[in-house]
């Protein structure tokens, strides 16, 4: 499988939603795309399939990313299949909807788990086996530029990848990896509508200046652009992706 002139892109959480769109955006740029997921092996690996009908080049692989090291293993077994690494994006994210004072503490861990834990680590491998030149994505939120209730706890968790991410892009500037963040506004996903009735969803559009929901493309574009060489100047960033959107 391996191709020295094909660089190798890492989509953790890459099976679906926003997570499956990138991995399938990443593969028409002609990169051959590593899907991570967790639990559906079945969304996976017809993914994988899917590309690799279609002329690319693809490999699911499962590992939980709030395990340090599952982590490990996947970065392992990435650098063992395709020899190298240029292309990480931190997709990977649950969300718990609800009041600050309704927060367990199992549902603060396992969500800071993953969403923070989980980047950070797959962050720290991707600094030690990424090739220089290579590029970062991290997937962030718009909400962290709002006041939205019952979004407290998530909200928080992207506001850490914001911070990782400018610190990151530092770190690793004399090695020209670039650094940057995502932030989606309301996208149509299964995480997106959970817990949310259609009014609410119509109320969201409404907000954005688009008068729309974002779709999947809409991010998985964005990131496209990012990792092209034409963004070689730009790292630290956070690029918001929200059609204007604003409470």
């Amino acid at each position: 499988m391996k191709n020295d002139e094909r660089k190798v892109a890492l989509i953790t959480g890459g099976s679906r939603g926003i997570g499956r769109a990138i991995s399938k955006r990443l593969s028409k740029m002609g990169m051959a795309v590593v899907i991570n997921y967790a639990k559906d092996i079945q969304s996976a690996e017809e993914l994988a399939a899917e590309i690799n009908k279609k002329g690319g080049e693809a490999l699911a692989i499962k590992a939980d990313v709030s395990k340090i090291e599952q982590i490990g293993e996947l970065f392992d077994t990435v650098i063992s299949r395709f020899g190298r690494l240029d292309i990480l994006v931190n997709n990977a994210g649950i969300a718990t909807y609800k009041r600050i004072e309704e927060f367990s503490e199992e549902e603060y861990d396992r969500m800071f788990n993953i969403n923070v834990k989980g980047l950070f680590f797959c962050c720290k491998e991707a600094a030690r086996q990424m090739a220089d030149g290579g590029s970062i994505i991290n997937i962030g939120s718009t909400v962290t530029r709002v006041m939205m209730p019952n979004y407290g706890g998530y909200a928080a968790t992207k506001g850490a990848v914001e911070q990782i991410t400018k610190v990151l892009a530092k770190e690793l500037g004399n090695r020209n990896i670039r650094v940057n963040t995502v932030s989606p506004g309301p996208v149509d996903t299964i995480l997106f509508r959970q817990g949310k009735s259609e009014e609410q969803i119509d109320h969201l559009a409404q907000m954005a200046a688009l008068g729309r929901i974002g779709c999947v493309d809409d991010i998985a574009d964005m990131v496209g652009v990012l990792v092209d060489e034409k963004s070689r100047w730009v790292t630290g960033q956070n690029i918001l992706v929200n059609g204007g959107f604003a409470a």
